[in-house]
């Protein structure tokens, strides 16, 4: 095999239970072309922050592991950050990990050139995907990136009739609108191979960070999303079909 890819990781977590089935090891890898403006992870944004890594080093760690992730029907999950912006990287831990047995899945905001991003798609083994915004003229708005790209790839992932768990912010004041809520129905209702799909609550989690990184937070003033809200449009889009 040909020598190890390197790439620059975030961080890791070694027995996450909400990336993906099962327990978890996740990488965190650095860099990202989006600037979400609810981001609860600004210090992943640089290319060249975090620390090197190599493929196998990152499977290796993932190794020592395996019993917990084996026993619980777990894995790696590759997220960010932005996996897709190490594409190289990204593909050298799939194949290496598959060779070791264990299965891969990859948290992305489907960013990214198809021709670039392609064989990671096709290789991983579940795709965690993150609709932004269902509505594209507002996808910049809320991202810094248009939709163009993240179109294409869900495009792309519904005709390989790859493995899906789709993910949502509920952001009040930015993708809480009835408008918005039913175009991303029409959407989930479209995609055959989605088997989970979840609504998360906008946080403030993160906010601190955005100082440390010298970058206005314009979402001070945003509350979280009131509980009896999500319960509601839980309920919609269980009755609608859609898999929660």
């Amino acid at each position: 095999m040909k020598a190890p890819v390197s790439g620059r990781i975030h961080s890791i977590e070694t027995c996450g239970m909400v990336d993906g089935p099962g327990l978890r090891f996740i990488a965190f890898l650095q860099g990202c072309p989006l600037r979400c403006l609810y981001c609860h992870n600004p210090d992943s944004w640089k290319r060249g922050g975090g620390r090197e890594m190599d493929a196998q080093e990152l499977v290796d760690e993932a190794w020592k592991y395996r019993s917990w992730m084996q026993a619980s029907g777990g894995g790696i999950t590759l997220s960010g950050g932005e996996p897709l912006f190490q594409p190289d990287f990204v593909l050298d831990i799939i194949r290496r990990a598959h060779k070791k047995g264990m299965t891969v899945a990859l948290d992305t905001s489907g960013f990214g050139r198809l021709q670039d991003t392609q064989a990671c798609l096709d290789e991983a083994d579940l795709i965690l995907l993150d609709i932004k915004t269902p509505l594209e003229n507002e996808h910049k708005n809320l991202t810094g990136i248009r939709a163009d790209q993240p179109r294409a790839t869900l495009e792309y992932l519904k005709n390989i009739n790859k493995p899906l768990w789709v993910r949502h912010v509920v952001v009040p004041g930015l993708t809480d609108s009835r408008e918005s809520l039913d175009a991303l129905k029409a959407i989930l209702l479209n995609i055959p191979s989605m088997e989970k799909f979840e609504f998360l609550p906008f946080h403030k989690m993160g906010e601190e960070k955005w100082a440390e990184e010298g970058v206005d937070y314009s979402l001070t003033d945003t509350p979280q999303p009131d509980k009896s809200f999500m319960d509601g449009i839980r309920e919609e889009f269980a009755k609608a079909g859609i898999p929660l």
